[in-house]
């Protein structure tokens, strides 16, 4: 529409749909159209010429011509092909008085063809290329969390190390009656200092935790209040994602309700919706820059956290909060995973329920939490003096588009996802030495993760592939996030965590791939992360050392 407007002036708009109305003969009389002796009339020549002479006078940027494909086109109408609603091509439906009295007597009319003239730019109206310029890099600066075995990343990743297991009974209510009872349930949390305390009451768990998450990345990436002062607040975003939202909230709302919607918190419906945790950290910082929130169910983190790094690669920011935030241990969320029949029911041994690759696995265990990154172009990082934890390197998303809850049986979306977010990122398969992989534990997605990753990285002898979803069970929306903390961890320390419950691997899993009951040293070059959700989503993200 932009090339048209050109042409748009009042002098030229009947141009175009003059020229379109003009029927062709049928399909016995096209043969002659480009002999020697044309068949359309002297009267349709003095109109070309009188065209060509009005273009040439009032717009000299357009040139009229025929168009030879025009003559062998099958019947199409102005109205099916060339308009958009109630406009026409050039944005204007009016058409001459002579065009439509030449529609209605013209007998080449009921052949049902059209001959068109083709408006072709002349070269002055060309649009100059935009002069390539060096990608924006993005590295990451800081980091927040909140989950079953720490509330800060070094804590949480310690523990990992050690095969802390934070899988223990549900202590929230009372699920005697349920067939699965454990979780990676967050026992207790403190918001002093990061939440007020009357918010604090009303907000739904996975708001609590965006929040504080959200605050301590800023904390651990050295934003102090004067720094902050001197940001320029238009440029910092947030994107903060969420799977299920504000079960607890609204479940309490509909309970409520069943007495009377007099007896309704007022917060229910905004402290229910996904995007709320993103918006209320921006009010609470400020930033102004890009905020909005994506659920992808357990894909939430890492899309979250790709395109939080593509606002600062396209120049639209210079910091950027992102990760992922979900509560559901509460009846109505554990009742709901129950129904789906995708929880595991080793309730006699919590901490060995959650075994990835196991062939005693049965289900995925629950977990609750938040992780947040602080994402920062390069040198607005390096003209602060922040440290630099890893650089983000890109990564890249796909749909499955099979099934609601199983993965494709050949892996095809999992395969691709790999292998674009490989390509996009400029990054050789054989550089990738570790994998945090999604697995969840369940006895279809772990393998089918699995023969993926031997795919595309089976010829590469250095490999090592882990489960942090073995020690915290799988958070949902914030599983992603939570695990792109601890893939930055493996990078910063030089280990990497272990497989806990890998007791007896399953048929045809080479666990010289995978890590060991103990951590390992590893020099990581660069690092993927995988997270799948219902729905068929898929996505994969990749770290690396900076350099």
């Amino acid at each position: 529409m932009v090339a048209s407007a050109s042409a748009s002036s009042m002098d030229c708009t009947w141009l175009v749909p003059s020229c379109m109305s003009l029927s062709c003969q049928n399909d016995q009389q096209r043969s002659s159209l480009f002999s020697s002796k044309p068949t359309f009339n002297a009267r349709w020549a003095r109109k070309i010429s009188l065209f060509s002479k009005c273009n040439a006078t009032h717009n000299p940027s357009l040139s009229v011509s025929t168009c030879r494909h025009y003559y062998y086109s099958d019947g199409f109408s102005l109205s099916s092909s060339y308009s958009f609603g109630s406009d026409s091509l050039l944005g204007s439906t009016y058409v001459p008085h002579f065009c439509r009295r030449h529609r209605l007597h013209s007998p080449q009319r009921r052949s049902g063809e059209i001959m068109a003239i083709a408006l072709q730019p002349s070269m002055e109206t060309v649009t100059k290329k935009k002069p390539p310029t060096k990608q924006r890099r993005v590295v990451v600066t800081g980091m927040g969390v909140e989950t079953s075995i720490g509330h800060s990343p070094d804590e949480f990743y310690n523990n990992l190390l050690e095969g802390v297991s934070g899988i223990s009974e549900i202590e929230a209510f009372d699920c005697s009656n349920y067939p699965t009872r454990t979780a990676g349930e967050i026992k207790k949390i403190s918001t002093d200092g990061w939440v007020a305390p009357k918010l604090s009451k009303r907000m739904d768990r996975f708001m609590l935790y965006m929040l504080t998450s959200g605050k301590k990345a800023l904390a651990d990436g050295g934003i102090t209040e004067a720094l902050m002062d001197e940001m320029d607040k238009t440029r910092c975003g947030v994107l903060i994602g969420s799977a299920m939202g504000g079960m607890k909230v609204f479940n309490d709302a509909i309970e409520a309700l069943r007495v009377s919607y007099r007896k309704m918190n007022p917060f229910c419906v905004p402290f229910a919706t996904t995007n709320m945790g993103s918006a209320m950290l921006a009010m609470d910082l400020g930033w102004m820059g890009p905020n909005y929130s994506i659920s992808t169910a357990c894909a939430t983190g890492n899309f979250c956290i790709l395109n939080a790094a593509n606002h600062i690669i396209r120049d639209e920011a210079d910091m950027m909060l992102c990760g992922g935030s979900d509560a559901v241990i509460i009846p109505i969320g554990l009742g709901g995973f129950v129904a789906c029949r995708a929880l595991s029911e080793r309730n006699n041994d919590p901490a060995k329920a959650s075994r990835p690759w196991d062939s005693g696995r049965d289900g995925f265990v629950m977990g609750e939490g938040a992780g947040v990154l602080l994402l920062e172009e390069l040198e607005h990082a390096k003209k602060r003096g922040a440290t630099i934890y890893a650089e983000f390197l890109g990564g890249s998303f796909t749909c499955d588009a099979y099934h609601m809850t199983e993965p494709h049986p050949e892996g095809t979306g999992l395969i691709l996802c790999i292998e674009k977010a490989l390509s996009q990122s400029g990054v050789a398969r054989e550089d990738v030495n570790y994998i945090n992989a999604h697995a969840t534990s369940t006895p279809a997605g772990d393998l089918k993760e699995y023969h993926a990753l031997l795919h595309c990285f089976g010829q590469n002898r250095e490999l090592r592939v882990n489960s942090t979803k073995s020690m915290i069970g799988h958070l949902l929306g914030a599983a992603g996030a939570v695990e792109a903390v601890a893939t930055v961890q493996a990078i910063r320390s030089g280990w990497v965590h272990p497989n806990i419950n890998l007791e007896n691997p399953d048929k045809g899993v080479d666990t010289n791939v995978l890590v060991g009951s103990k951590k390992e040293r590893l020099d990581i070059k660069v690092a993927l992360s995988n997270s799948f959700g219902f729905g068929g989503h898929n996505s994969s993200i990749l770290f690396a050392p900076f350099q």
